[in-house]
């Protein structure tokens, strides 16, 4: 097991880059083994998490080929063969610790013309999928799984084939729901119509239009046209904001900073962390804007900031649902109480992350009460060096570690492998800032 140890910095200054977008890159390995002809991708993110994505459709036969460009740079080239390209995998799909890679692929697989079984580790094991289940079987999909009570677990069995088109609505804010259906209306006969009323991430409409598939959208509706082929392309991915995050924050939090991160990834439904940092009094400033690759990136220039306690509810809980860990270490350094509510779907992801930040944060020294649904958090309080645990969950790995930062002595993370799942080199990155 992997331990890491942090000591307090006096303050972060310099330029850093973040490796590319996890849920990008997933996208970018599903769509191109999808489409017709070569796909070459830009600063893929070369984490456990995407490479599971990588051999998943490696096992069903595509070509993926990966080449290093430099220390934190990876370009993979993928050799699509359209739509009717998949082979049955050999054997089962292990997914490993990836809840976007199964909830996708079961869109995918719900199309295909054969039988799929799909699985992962424990923490996907504990994680919901009737959600997903719901629209794809509306569709013809059979999917069937492990039961408690009414909801379905991994492992799956997917017998797919012969999809109908659909209008669903989505009960809850959800991109990994969205994004299922939207690629099982690939291998739809006729036009599947996803409605949404509250925003959540649109990297696979944006991504699906860059490679040319017949997808519109209109107000809160999207459509897609099945049995249309598109073709290989190019795509540049920036560096991911919720990676990102974790040294906006530290940067805001640490005496004496000015950091820059370059090439960050600034979607509209991905950037309610830097709402929430202006909000709170940060200063921050997003520098350099443009697109590539249907998908706006910028600089981020963060220097020490005086924050305050803010009340975080509503619209922007998906927008933030990842850094929600980091933003809540950010409130026990700010002026006064923080709320963070409505964020329920935190009790499902790699860990119990309403649970597990508070336990952890609580060690530290922090004033943070759990409720159902959220946190309240009294700030600001004088952390203290401690021995903290991951839990597993690459987030509540590197939030402690920027909490290591920032608390007086020494800061002791057990189990640290996970932050692989989404951050490679995270640990250079934060030890070339303690002094």
């Amino acid at each position: 097991m992997k331990n890491l140890q942090i000591i307090q910095t006096k303050s972060l200054k310099g330029e850093i880059y973040v490796p590319g977008d996890k849920s990008i890159s997933h996208r970018a390995v599903m769509i191109g083994s999808l489409a017709k002809g070569e796909t070459t991708v830009n600063n893929f993110l070369n984490s456990a998490d995407c490479m599971a994505t990588v051999e998943s459709f490696r096992n069903m036969g595509i070509e993926i080929e990966s080449r290093q460009l430099s220390a934190d740079g990876r370009q993979i080239i993928i050799k699509g063969n359209g739509l009717a390209g998949l082979e049955s995998a050999n054997g089962i799909i292990d997914v490993g610790n990836s809840g976007t890679t199964i909830r996708l692929m079961m869109g995918i697989l719900a199309g295909q013309n054969f039988i799929s079984r799909i699985t992962g580790d424990e923490s996907i094991q504990r994680r919901p999928m009737r959600r997903v289940a719901i629209p794809l079987r509306a569709m013809g999909a059979s999917i069937e799984g492990r039961l408690v009570g009414d909801e379905l677990y991994a492992p799956l069995k997917i017998t797919g084939g012969n999809l109908s088109p659909i209008q669903y609505e989505l009960p809850v804010a959800s991109a990994q729901v969205k994004s299922a259906i939207l690629l099982a209306g690939l291998f739809a006969n006729g036009e599947t119509a996803v409605i949404e009323k509250n925003p959540s991430r649109d990297h696979t409409e944006r991504m699906l239009s860059h490679f040319g598939a017949d997808l519109s959208m209109l107000g809160k509706e999207i459509k897609i046209r099945g049995n249309r082929d598109f073709r290989g392309t190019e795509i540049d991915i920036p560096g991911d904001i919720s990676s990102a995050a974790f040294f906006m924050i530290a940067a805001a939090l640490t005496p004496d900073s000015e950091l820059l991160i370059h090439n960050v990834g600034v979607n509209a439904t991905r950037t309610g962390i830097i709402e929430i940092l202006h909000r709170m009094g940060a200063q921050l400033e997003v520098l350099n804007e443009e697109i590539l690759s249907e998908e706006p990136r910028a600089d981020i220039l963060v220097k020490t900031s005086k924050l305050k306690g803010i009340k975080i509810t509503g619209d922007i809980i998906p927008r933030i649902i990842d850094e929600i860990p980091i933003i809540a270490l950010a409130a026990t350094q700010a002026d006064g109480v923080t709320e963070i509510l409505g964020a329920r779907e935190l009790r499902v992801k790699e860990s119990d992350r309403i649970a597990t930040v508070a336990s952890e944060l609580k060690k530290l020294g922090a004033k943070i009460t759990e409720l159902e649904d959220g946190l309240v958090i009294e700030g600001p309080s004088v952390l203290k060096g401690a021995s903290l645990k991951s839990y597993g969950d690459h987030r509540i790995a590197m939030m402690a570690a920027i909490a290591g930062l920032v608390a007086d002595g020494e800061t002791m993370i057990e189990d640290t492998e996970c932050i692989e799942t989404s951050f490679p080199g995270f640990e250079e990155r934060v030890k070339q800032f303690i002094q």
